[in-house]
């Protein structure tokens, strides 16, 4: 399972002048390793294996394929913001008074500055992009939305607040049988 391929100039793969992507054929127990370490990114390679049906070995070299694949791009703790004082959740559209790439790049780039926007998402229609965002109380989002709506290229913010969520699924949904090519 590589993630490059034979190099056409004969190099080796992954040298300095040429990576050609291969794409990675998932099978069965690759799809398991995914489904495991999403569920527990916690556990050790041993009970990984041991849930698997492999020794620990091969499911090392697995998992570490599947990470330099890309597959697996980090581990994480999934934290609970109300509880660590983040009372509102809150989405923005954003509307931009023009596409051109330094004016996407310039506001993407207030985006990723901004310690309150947990998401941002480029869309295609009328709403250029969606935010998600916390805030401890709504007179720091209402600042907040102040400083987005004098942000590079803005031209209009509609928020919303959220009232509850009806689902939160952060696990990407492996049950799901693969594509057919």
């Amino acid at each position: 399972m590589g993630r490059y391929g034979p190099c056409p100039d004969g190099l080796p793969p992954k040298h300095s002048t040429c990576e050609v992507a291969v794409p990675i054929r998932l099978d069965a127990i690759d799809r398991r390793i995914l489904a495991e370490l999403q569920a527990d990114g916690r556990m050790t390679n041993v009970e990984l294996a041991r849930r698997v049906g492999i020794s620990a070995p091969p499911c090392l070299r697995r998992v570490r394929a599947l990470e330099e694949a890309g597959f697996i791009r980090g581990y994480r703790a999934l934290l609970d913001e109300k509880l660590l004082d983040f009372e509102v959740v809150c989405f923005a559209m954003v509307h931009l008074a023009s596409q051109a790439d330094a004016d996407l790049k310039a506001f993407e780039a207030f985006v990723r500055s901004a310690p309150l926007v947990r998401e941002c998402w480029m869309l295609s229609g009328e709403i250029d992009f969606v935010l998600k965002c916390v805030a401890p109380d709504l007179a720091t989002f209402q600042a907040f939305v102040a400083e987005l709506t004098a942000a590079p290229a803005v031209k209009n913010v509609k928020t919303s607040l959220t009232l509850r969520c009806s689902k939160d699924a952060a696990l990407v949904p492996l049950e799901l049988p693969p594509a057919e090519e």
